[in-house]
């Protein structure tokens, strides 16, 4: 297969990149801001210059990682957001749709208020914030202008960062590691997934469709099943560096400031995938954590 993935720059993206390269597939890595070595540099805002890129590579598959994907900047700018995260997804929506190239955009468990776990793809979306506002929006667009698209709600990620601060997990290694007094949520419950898992779960499903010609469409969850507050994810951190987490103050209560709105518990079920036949297994999350931070 030939696959063009958007935000390759990125951490989902990497490792999506890198899962088909692995497998002896052709990819076609998109950046912008941070295009470099083998990525291709193009504007996904610029309609014009996206539909010739993609007549140009004729690609079997788009997978669309690029978005805004941290609430607090959504907040701060909302019509950047807003164009990269619903009218860039429909743009791709209209040309596979015109082209039969098979795309699956990448949205997430924000779409839901996080009040009625674990969530099933039928059930209602009602996000809390602006971020999965618009990503929710971006399905909307899929949906209206593909519907032969595969949607994929993901819930927040972790994995080889090229800086911590890429993922809210990874960044939480910094918090262990500062020793600077400060509140830690230990309210919101959260399941962390692999990069590698989800992507692998991507390949997957892209061989299903163009290989084994099995009909998939539409909207589709895979997510860990383990659960952890930040505050529980900093626990497990600080256990592996073997350091005190004494500078960290639990927080169990729901936030009351004027920030962001998180959801409470946004679990997502994997019924769907592992009604297909998708491996939805993934890696310990402690396992992980402790060969990234110490290579045993």
């Amino acid at each position: 297969m030939r696959v063009i993935v958007t935000g390759a720059s990125g951490l989902l993206g990497r490792a999506v990149a890198k899962e088909f390269k692995d497998a002896g597939h052709e990819v076609v890595g998109l950046a912008f801001s941070r295009a470099k070595g083998d990525l291709k540099k193009l504007d996904l805002e610029d309609s014009a210059a996206v539909e010739a890129f993609v007549d140009q590579e004729k690609p079997d598959v788009i997978v669309h990682c690029a978005a805004e994907r941290r609430p607090d900047v959504v907040e701060k700018n909302p019509d950047g957001a807003k164009n990269l995260n619903v009218q860039v997804p429909g743009l791709l929506a209209d040309l596979t749709n015109d082209r039969g190239i098979l795309l699956i955009y990448i949205s997430t468990d924000y779409v839901f208020d996080g009040t009625n776990p674990p969530y099933d793809v039928r059930d209602k979306a009602n996000p809390l914030n602006l971020y999965g506002q618009t990503k929710y929006d971006g399905e909307l667009e899929i949906k209206k202008m593909n519907p032969a698209a595969i949607i994929l709600r993901v819930p927040i990620l972790y994995g080889a960062t090229e800086y911590n601060g890429e993922s809210a997990v990874n960044a939480l290694i910094d918090s262990v590691k500062d020793n600077k007094v400060t509140s830690m949520d230990h309210y919101a419950i959260r399941y962390p997934t692999s990069v590698t898992d989800i992507a692998r779960v991507i390949k997957d499903l892209s061989l299903k469709v163009r290989h084994e010609k099995v009909f998939i469409s539409g909207i589709l969850h895979f997510s860990g099943e383990e659960k952890f507050t930040k505050y529980e994810i900093c626990e497990v951190i600080a256990k592996i560096l073997g350091v005190s987490l004494d500078h960290l103050q639990a927080n169990a209560s729901a936030p009351k400031d004027a920030g962001t709105t998180r959801p409470y518990d946004c679990h997502l079920s994997n019924r769907c995938l592992n009604g297909i036949g998708i491996n939805t297994s993934t890696v310990k999350f402690e396992d992980w954590m402790r060969q990234w931070l110490t290579g045993n």
